[in-house]
């Protein structure tokens, strides 16, 4: 029978099957997990460098290659690989809110995003792996490619950028990285779904109001971050009014800050270009219409009499 409590707020503790799965897989108990940069794979500054170079040179060199070719469709792959993601995003979600979960009951909001405790080794496990998830999503790029779609700056940016961003956060040991995260993952697995959904040919009404979540994501984590880097500065070096100090490097901080505001204003924009364009589009249309309409039954009954 499930038994629902603060360390179980699922009614079973699912850290338990995850534990088991990860030790069928890596051959290790899941608390054996350590991020010790520079020995766990993709954990030093040329790795990341590589890989994000690599990136580039792959869509820009698979578009190049493309401009004589037919689109590839690759539909039942693409499939595959978006419900997979929206199962993985979902799985990781629901470990974070478990973890976390108590440590937010238990020991105050100010705690679970500025102690230094509050980096467990749990979390720092779930940190990881959403990590290593974001390199998986670059093929969401070479889809665009292989498709022959518009490779919006937005897109490859967004998506190079946010491994570098989840590679410092690790290295810094930002106690406050799982509000983007959590908010990251919620986002994903509505997206990843709309993806699998509507390569299947479904229609779906919503997929403007992922876009309006990604950009409340982003003011959410921009407050927060914020918050976090002031209390810290001003804790450290002032004597400005301060919640006390917020654990994590000074330059994880400066790099979300920056990286996080970048995206707020791209995705805005992004939304301005599609959405609100296209709706002035649609109201400059319909006067016209309406007009057309109308002369034409004034036509119509000149005719008649």
């Amino acid at each position: 029978m499930a038994s629902f409590s603060l360390e179980r707020p699922f009614g079973v503790y699912l850290w338990d099957y995850f534990s088991q799965a990860y030790e069928l897989v890596v051959g290790k108990p899941a608390e054996t997990f350590s991020f010790i940069q520079g020995l766990t794979p993709l954990s030093t500054n040329n790795e990341v460098i590589v890989a994000c170079v690599t990136y580039l040179v792959v869509i820009f060199g698979g578009q190049a290659l493309m401009r004589e070719q037919s689109p590839f469709k690759f539909k039942v792959l693409f499939q595959i690989h978006n419900l997979l993601l929206t199962a993985v995003s979902f799985i990781l979600l629901v470990l974070l809110i478990e973890e976390l979960i108590p440590i937010v009951a238990k020991n105050g909001i100010f705690y679970a995003i500025c102690s230094p405790h509050a980096w467990t080794q749990k979390l720092e496990l779930l940190y990881y792996l959403n990590y290593l998830v974001k390199y998986w999503e670059l093929f969401d790029t070479v889809f665009l490619v292989v498709k022959k779609k518009k490779l919006e700056f937005l897109h490859w940016f967004h998506h190079s950028m946010t491994a570098l961003l989840c590679y410092t956060q690790l290295v810094g040991s930002t106690s406050v990285s799982w509000v983007p995260i959590v908010l990251n993952l919620t986002v994903h697995v509505l997206m990843y779904w709309y993806y699998f959904r509507t390569a299947g040919g479904a229609r779906i009404w919503w997929k403007k109001y992922l876009t309006t979540m990604q950009i409340i994501q982003f003011v959410i984590d921009l407050f927060v971050i914020y918050f976090c880097t002031y209390t810290h500065f001003a804790y450290a070096y002032s004597s400005l009014p301060t919640f006390g100090d917020c654990s994590g490097s000074e330059n994880a901080a400066y790099f979300g800050c920056a990286l996080l505001s970048s995206y707020l204003l791209l995705f805005i924009n992004f939304y301005a270009k599609t959405y609100q364009k296209k709706a002035a589009d649609k109201k400059a249309a319909t006067p016209v219409t309406q007009e057309n309409g109308s002369s034409k039954k004034k036509a119509g009954k000149s005719k008649k009499v």
